[in-house]
């Protein structure tokens, strides 16, 4: 489940960057600096985490996934909900 959160980050920032470039080069208003750095950094933090939880077991890949759930968390609310 916590790859599934990993990847759509991935997809979501790749998205952001696509509409951050298209609005670039119309000159329509797009995402700002926050959101345009926000989303790659927390799809980053996420795969890493994931790819913790994939190669250990135990606790340790708990806590990774549910780092993974954090960082899905708080990248919705900080950059999309505020």
């Amino acid at each position: 489940m916590t790859g599934s959160f990993a990847a759509g980050l991935v997809v979501l920032a790749v998205v952001v960057l696509g509409s951050g470039v298209f609005a670039m080069s119309t000159g329509a208003p797009g995402p700002g600096l926050l959101i345009l750095i926000g989303h790659p950094v927390g799809a980053v933090l996420a795969l890493v985490a994931q790819r913790l939880a994939d190669r250990r077991t135990g606790i340790v890949a708990a806590g990774a996934g549910a780092a993974v759930l954090a960082i899905t968390a708080a990248n919705v609310m900080i950059l999309w909900l505020a």
